[in-house]
């Protein structure tokens, strides 16, 4: 296996190295314009400036946006005499006449094109196009937080729940097209949380954008069947001293803040930041269960109380310093911790096949999980002469304690304790990970992309069980279902891609290769559990821009689903009174062969955007419930067989009358599952589907008001059905002091149609169980800006059609 793995990227080599050779005979001459937009008093690059490119007869030929570095490159043009037009919001347009291009010099540098202010203060502009809520990229969509105005006093998750792709169950868990298992990144690094835990973590007011990329390409870890969640934070890009506070509050003790600083300077730049949030969600739950065992009560309801409450908080830091145009490094540290606790307060009817009289009693439970984590990093950067050509090295170590305790209490009417169980789980969680980065640039259509990367992973976890004594009054230690574990994993990486853009098409191949090595040692038993494999993932991404602001894109990825710790214990383990869970040491990892294909207009004033996609996994994984006793569930994970999922996606973005700005999306998929179930065949098919409808609506200069509906239809499993659901949001946003201040109003849930339904059944069992959260919830944020902090220039550029630009993939 290791020999095929050499001899599949000596393959990839080749093929790179052909694909740069020239090819054979005469080509037509095609000619390009470039340049480089700045502001000509800082001169700062002017990132996402629009270029438009006329003829003689002032016709629209094509456009394009600059870059991060002010850059833009419009290629592919005839030979002829053009007419540049660049232009920037809150800048004076600027014109550049007579651009003579042709065989005698088919490419033309315009040098830099400084734009002057067309006003001294950013406040008094008058913001007339803004970015819309949703962008796409050739292998991404980017989601504009500043835009999500109703859910700016929440965290990532709340802005997820209203993009395309995700949806968000009641316990806040994420699933993109229809799975939890996808990768979070943090400023395209790992973090080291559990992906909803570190997308709870973050306070919606410090992310500059969010990245769902569903058809990663090679460089990219493969781990997660749906892909990766990229959280990109906001950072200070103004010279001197700028910043940003946010203070938020609402109904059900929902309050918090926090403010990022930054400081940049000849060269060097400093940013420090910090933020606190707790979020309380009370609710009402009601159940119905059936259990067929011998001796287990015919039916049992349940009615009563709970609260969800969720505490993050931390700090961070960074310095970028550019050492000179070659050379840049950039160190960052990342501290915080979380708090999330349940609780309930539950009334139970007991009735029995005999007709008698309901027994009652109540319960009283309580979950929580809490601990600190660190995450630091380095990035050293270098350019080499030839633009493109650069090399990337980073390291990063990152540390997560994890504390959990659950308790499930029963009381007599009269509350005398009937029993009682208490669950613990502690352990420390480290990581370390180092990679490497290089780009070759072939020529300005090809160029190479190769990496390395280590990840060493090492975990301890010890459980604890104790159960209440009705005679002594107290908890007594269950040694046997107390365990210590020990986990090793690592995994190491090498990739290389090559890409080109040969005229309107442009295509990249990539292969990446792991070796994993994983240990699992279970102290109490002296038994070990290891894995030593090699796997290749093969990555395509191909695109045809058939137009100015049309284009065509297919995508193919292969990725895995790698067991978690807890799926392979093979022991018993409680997590509460009324469930416990097994391990399989046997479970296989899930792979996912990942197509795509999409196609994308941007018109003016509408974008409209379709993708379909197809995925086949093998090893599927299940988690199947079944009796292990009276009123108590088993819960393990079995490799059940193969899925098929089948779906496309739609978003139509429109500006209508100036000041109303609508956004359209909907998904619709068929799921299908072939395999077996506690060893009986079984197949299942099912179609889901989704729709959003955002409203925004701009009243002058400072007031934005927003309206949002959702719907989910209903969502089948492998042993149960959640059923169908409708919310609706609004939001109001009032800009003052020039913009420096502003203020936001947000109400969730309007009409508190937000009622979860949740069924599952298997052999020997029924349990129904609804919940449904106090609303409408009420929430404010406040965010006052210092040196205008937040109104960057590219809020205020008009949109115009994405081109492909050089490096695009």
């Amino acid at each position: 296996m290791k020999t095929a793995f050499i001899v599949a990227f000596a393959l990839l080599g080749l093929a790179a190295s052909l694909g740069a050779q020239p090819p054979m005979g005469g080509m037509n001459v095609q000619v390009s314009i470039s340049g480089t937009v700045v502001d000509s008093v800082s001169s700062e690059p002017l990132k996402f400036a629009n270029v438009m490119l006329y003829d003689f007869r002032d016709s629209l030929i094509t456009g394009t946006i600059t870059n991060d570095m002010g850059r833009f490159t419009l290629k592919n043009l005839r030979p002829g005499i053009y007419k540049v037009s660049v232009k920037f919001m809150g800048f004076h347009k600027k014109t550049i006449e007579r651009v003579r291009v042709g065989p005698r010099q088919p490419e033309v540098d315009l040098g830099v094109i400084a734009l002057r202010p067309a006003v001294l203060s950013v406040g008094e502009v008058e913001v007339t196009a803004e970015r819309p809520e949703i962008t796409y990229k050739i292998d991404r969509k980017v989601i504009n937080v500043s835009k999500q105005y109703t859910r700016t006093s929440g965290t990532a998750v709340d802005i997820l729940e209203n993009v395309p792709s995700v949806t968000v169950d009641v316990d806040g868990n994420v699933s993109l097209r229809g799975s939890g298992s996808f990768t979070v990144l943090i400023d395209g690094r790992p973090t080291p949380l559990q992906a909803n835990e570190a997308l709870q973590q973050i306070p919606a007011t410090t992310i500059e954008s969010i990245e769902i990329i569903t058809n990663p390409s090679a460089k990219y870890d493969p781990d997660g069947i749906a892909g990766i969640i990229n959280i990109i934070l906001k950072k200070g890009k103004l010279r001197g001293m700028s910043g940003i506070f946010n203070l938020n509050g609402g109904l059900d003790y929902k309050y918090g803040g926090d403010f990022l600083l930054s400081k940049k300077g000849d060269g060097i730049t400093y940013t420090f930041g910090a933020d606190f949030n707790n979020r309380e969600f009370p609710g009402n739950m009601e159940s119905e269960s059936q259990t067929g065992c011998p001796g287990c009560a015919d039916l049992i309801k349940s009615k009563g109380a709970m609260r969800w409450q969720w505490r993050p908080y931390g700090i961070h830091g960074e310095v970028d310093w550019r050492a000179d145009e070659s050379n840049s490094i950039t160190a960052g540290l990342r501290w915080g911790g979380r708090r999330m606790e349940r609780s309930s307060n539950v009334t139970f009817h007991e009735y029995d096949i005999m007709g008698n009289p309901p027994y009652e009693y109540f319960s009283r439970g309580g979950w929580k999980r809490s601990g600190d984590f660190y995450m630091g990093s380095f990035t050293y950067n270098h350019k080499f002469a030839r633009k493109g050509h650069e090399l990337t090295a980073e390291a990063t170590m990152s540390r997560s304690e994890g504390d959990e305790v659950s308790k499930t209490e029963t009381f007599e009417l009269d509350g005398t304790q009937k029993s009682g169980q208490r669950e613990t789980e502690t352990g420390p969680w480290r990581r370390i990970r180092a990679k490497a980065d290089y780009v070759l640039p072939l020529d300005e259509k090809s160029k190479i992309e190769a990496g390395y990367q280590a990840r060493l992973d090492a975990s301890k976890t010890q459980t604890k069980t104790y159960e209440y004594d009705t005679s002594s009054g107290e908890y007594e230690y269950r040694q046997d279902f107390s365990h210590k574990t020990e986990y090793d994993r690592d995994i190491q990486s090498i990739y290389a891609m090559f890409s080109s853009n040969p005229g309107k098409f442009g295509y990249q191949i990539g292969l990446r290769g792991e070796y994993t090595y994983r240990s699992m040692h279970l102290i109490d038993t002296d038994e070990n559990f290891k894995i030593d494999r090699i796997d290749l993932f093969p990555t395509l991404h191909v695109s045809y821009q058939h137009s100015a602001g049309t284009q065509f894109m297919a995508s193919y990825s292969r990725r895995i689903r790698r067991p978690r710790n807890w799926h392979l214990e093979p022991f018993l383990t409680w997590f509460d009174a009324n469930n416990v869970r097994k391990g399989n040491p046997d479970l296989k990892p899930e792979y996912t062969d990942s197509y795509e294909a999409g196609f994308q207009q941007n018109s003016g004033r509408r974008m409209l955007s379709l993708e379909a996609y197809y995925k086949v996994t093998h090893n599927k994984t299940e988690r199947i419930q079944s009796v292990y006793e009276d009123q108590i569930r088993l819960h393990t994970i079995e490799n059940v067989g193969k899925d098929y999922a089948l779906g496309v996606e739609l978003m139509l973005n429109i500006g209508l009358m100036g000041f109303w700005n609508v956004n359209v999306m909907g998904t619709a998929y068929d799921y299908r599952i072939k395999g077996k179930v506690l060893g009986e065949d079984f197949s299942d098919e099912s179609f889901s589907w989704n729709a959003r409808l955002n409203n925004t609506f701009r009243l002058g200069k400072a007031t934005r008001v927003q309206f949002n509906a959702m719907y989910n239809s209903s969502r089948p499993s492998a042993q149960g059905t959640r059923k169908s659901f409708f919310l609706t949001d609004a939001a109001i946003k009032q800009d003052l002091m020039g913009g420096s201040l502003s203020i936001s109003l947000q109400a969730r849930d309007l009409f508190s149609t937000g009622k979860f339904d949740h069924t599952t059944e298997g052999e020997g069992f029924y349990d129904h169980r609804t919940f449904t959260r106090k609303s409408p919830s009420l929430t404010f944020t406040l965010s006052y800006n210092v040196n205008n902090y937040k109104k960057k220039r590219e809020e205020g550029r008009e949109e115009v059609p994405e081109m492909i630009q050089e490096g695009e993939f």
